[in-house]
């Protein structure tokens, strides 16, 4: 029978995370995705790294002084805002006796709790797959069957590597093929739409921008809406009359994120698509967020991946019911093109945005 480092329960996990000063937001982004897992954070240190290291992918004093610090703060695990290749993964848990998790492991383990429907399950569990194969004697910890999702464990004996090796790759084969089936079943329903002559707006943006909260907003969905990163995994599509006659089909989407992990990119690449195939965008930014420019480059950098650059777009700055100083929503407008100001949650502009999206759809090429 596999082994698991830890039994799973209710205790929260004390993790010592560890960003890069270069980065530039002081690992805030960091401290959101352990926050969504819940963890207990017992120390949170910024290190400036001035060229990687291939052991540990920093100064090997300066790793020893982490790790050190790591058993004096009695945490469970580490956690590193950067990915670490299974090798340095390894010397770093040889080197602190705990389980370490890198940012690429981390998001999957939040999109592991997020899974709610099969889809958004067998996604999840092909990005956790191809993670774990050149990983097999990582010391896994689990964190998000805390929460009801699902993770992997580790298998034990040298001989038991290959086995191991060869159930993950069949695993991975057959997971391929259940979602290849699920996206030919999104292209029939986009196929139903686009025969019924409806358009279709995708409401893209980062990950906690208020996306859902938009589209409850507008439609009456009941989407879950936290204050949590990738509250939403899957594709959710509800109709509104934007104006009298005019009826639109509104599609939320999976949150974007820096460096989003590549294996769940590809896992999720038939959801994600949803957005290349609208008549409209709605790009959402929280007009709360310190960091809403590196946001906004973000979700564009994902969308022109994704071959959505050439649809229009309306850029939607959600939140400004947060903002103390009214001039910013001011200065917002004429910083990000084509944009208007919101609060899904008050209702501010709604109407406003309506009217914006029926133009651009009038606009737009039969």
């Amino acid at each position: 029978m596999p082994q698991k480092l830890f039994e799973t329960g209710e205790k929260q996990k004390k993790a010592f995370l560890v960003s890069l000063a270069k980065e530039g937001d002081g690992g805030k982004e960091l401290l959101g995705l352990a926050e969504t897992l819940e963890l207990d954070i017992v120390s949170h240190e910024v290190i400036n790294v001035r060229e990687k290291q291939p052991k540990f992918g920093i100064g090997s004093g300066k790793a020893e002084e982490l790790a050190e610090k790591a058993k004096q703060l009695e945490a469970d695990c580490l956690v590193f805002d950067w990915e670490t290749s299974p090798t340095q993964q390894r010397n770093w848990e040889n080197l602190a006796g705990l389980p370490v998790l890198d940012r690429q492991e981390l998001i999957i383990q939040i999109f592991a709790s997020r899974a709610a429907t099969r889809e958004a399950e067998l996604q999840v569990q092909l990005a956790q797959l191809h993670y774990r194969l050149p990983r097999l004697t990582h010391k896994y910890i689990d964190l998000s069957q805390q929460r009801g999702g699902r993770y992997g464990s580790k298998g034990t004996g040298e001989t038991k590597l290959e086995t191991d090796r060869r159930t993950i790759e069949k695993q991975i084969n057959k997971l391929e093929k259940q979602i290849e089936e699920i996206a030919k079943q999104r292209q029939v329903q986009r196929r139903q739409r686009e025969r019924q002559g409806l358009p279709v707006c995708a409401i893209v943006g980062y990950t906690n921008a208020g996306k859902s909260s938009l589209l409850n907003a507008l439609t009456g969905a009941s989407v879950l809406v936290e204050d949590k990163l990738f509250a939403t995994l899957d594709a959710t599509t509800r109709r509104l009359e934007v104006e009298p006659g005019r009826n639109v089909l509104f599609t939320d989407t999976v949150g974007f994120i820096r460096r989003l992990p590549h294996s769940l990119v590809k896992a999720f690449r038939s959801t994600l698509e949803e957005a290349s195939h609208a008549c409209l965008l709605l790009h959402v930014l929280d007009a709360s967020d310190p960091n809403i420019e590196d946001c906004y480059r973000t979700t564009v950098q994902v969308l022109s991946e994704l071959g959505a650059m050439e649809i229009p777009v309306i850029t939607v700055l959600n939140k400004i019911d947060r903002l103390a100083d009214a001039q910013q929503v001011r200065i917002f407008l004429l910083q990000f093109p084509d944009s208007v100001a919101i609060s899904a949650k008050s209702g501010i502009g709604l109407d406003e945005m309506k009217q914006r999206i029926a133009e651009k759809l009038r606009a737009a090429p039969k």
